[in-house]
């Protein structure tokens, strides 16, 4: 054989690994379950490349044969991938949350004609929190699949809020306070019946209805309100104000579901509010290791309180779009911030009390005591700052003990009915509980 001529066989297994590759990348991305279309559809594409390889006549050449066996290696183990996705415990686990909001969801449907009841709020409310507690060790399918459901059942909970907002309003309004009144009650019975519509499709109940179909639908009725005139009764055009909010929301909710397989859509890492609080937390980070490294906060060239209230700030501008991960994100890189400042504060405070021995000659035995428990917190502030590990390491169960320890000699300072010496304990010990829960919160192996 021609040195510059490939071996037909050799060409096939080429372009099957090809395929192969392209196949993987779409492996990577599922995130359903053994019942999806497409875990059947990916499924019968890996098996139908099987087959190809094994029709491949190697004609007894190691390379061809070789090429093969990887090629097939790199099959089956696509197949495995596939498999596991599939039946991973933290994904059956979303399916099945996913699956008690639909029965509840199809239970409302069936009995609260029309209207949305606070007992089916909170119920939402529930679902959400146990979603957002399903762990997926940073699997990107296995996050996708958990944040596609909580997408979806985070638009239903913005759903009922309005609805419950507009029947708090007493709405709709009577048709004797203007003639216009009864056109947009019978638009108004449209959207309660599109509400249920859309409500369904978020949750998979529906399958005749489409995104496309429902916002065609809400178009039109937005349409049919424009062409009201409700021109020098202020009531009434409130009234029509409110009810195009809620077309123009749901409208919203599905134009976000019909883009929910673009590119980053139900992968949190890829969401922007989440980019930036990561963005925070890396700034906050590097304040952090700054103040660590100073024996005295005296010896600082910039103003670290600025700059950490700016993080504040900036933290509270964050988007949470009502995602629970994404709060709970927020909330956590708030608590970060704020414990760093604590110890400068703190760490400032006690190096005046340095510079004032004289003029605390005099201060009272129970006030002294509680500043040397502060002095001992402020070294182990520092500790739980730049700890980085799990709650089984020595130095985590070093550390909870000897903050445990201040507590209890906290709890021994005798105030004798010194007032100052009453709320500096208080706030001694506030601040040692801060430090155990915030050593907590670094440990408890959250993930968003």
């Amino acid at each position: 054989m021609d040195m510059g001529q490939q071996h037909p066989s050799l060409i096939k297994v080429q372009e099957i690994q090809k395929e192969i590759l392209e196949t993987k990348r779409l492996v990577l991305l599922f995130s359903g379950t053994k019942s999806d279309r497409e875990y059947k559809q990916l499924e019968s594409s890996l098996i139908k490349l099987l087959f190809e390889l094994d029709a491949v006549d190697t004609d007894g050449k190691t390379a061809i044969q070789n090429g093969r066996k990887v090629a097939a290696k790199d099959v089956e183990d696509l197949l495995k991938e596939l498999e596991q996705t599939a039946t991973h415990p933290s994904r059956l686990k979303v399916e099945q949350i996913f699956g008690d909001a639909q029965q509840l969801v199809t239970n409302e449907l069936s009995s609260a004609e029309g209207l949305i009841t606070e007992e089916f709020a909170d119920r939402i409310q529930e679902i959400i929190f146990q979603l957002a507690q399903v762990k997926t060790g940073g699997k990107i399918s296995l996050r996708k699949a958990r944040y596609r459901a909580l997408t979806r059942i985070c638009a239903v909970q913005d759903i009922i809020d309005n609805c419950i907002g507009r029947q708090a309003l007493s709405l709709p309004l009577s048709t004797n306070t203007h003639p216009s009144v009864s056109r947009i009650n019978s638009v108004l019975c449209e959207v309660s019946k599109g509400r249920w519509d859309v409500i369904g499709l978020l949750m998979s109940l529906n399958a005749l209805d489409n995104c496309a179909h429902l916002s065609r639908v809400l178009t039109g009725l937005l349409m049919q309100l424009d062409a009201i005139d409700v021109s020098g009764h202020l009531e009434v055009r409130n009234y029509r104000k409110r009810v195009v909010h809620e077309i123009n929301c749901l409208l919203g909710h599905l134009e976000m579901e019909s883009e929910g397989e673009s590119a980053g859509r139900y992968d949190l890492a890829q969401n922007q509010s989440i980019k930036r609080i990561e963005d925070i937390r890396q700034k906050t980070t590097q304040l952090k290791y700054q103040l660590l490294q100073l024996e005295n906060a005296s010896d600082l060239h910039f103003k670290p309180h600025a700059e950490l209230q700016s993080l504040l700030s900036e933290l509270d501008q964050v988007d949470i779009d009502k995602n629970p991960c994404i709060r709970e994100a927020r909330r956590r890189s708030v608590v970060d911030v704020q414990a760093v400042i604590a110890y400068f504060d703190l760490k400032e405070s006690l190096e005046k009390r340095e510079n004032m021995k004289e003029e605390l000659t005099n201060e009272h035995p129970s006030q002294k005591a509680i500043w040397e428990v502060l002095r001992h917190l402020s070294e182990f502030q520092k500790q739980a700052l730049s700890f980085d590990g799990v709650r089984t390491d020595k130095n985590y169960v070093i550390l909870e003990e000897m903050l445990t320890k201040q507590l209890l000699a906290l709890d021994a300072v005798e105030t004798q009915g010194n007032d100052g010496a009453k709320i500096a304990r208080k706030q001694a010990v506030k601040f040692a509980q801060n430090i155990l829960n915030y050593l907590d919160m670094k440990t408890d192996e959250w993930e968003y």
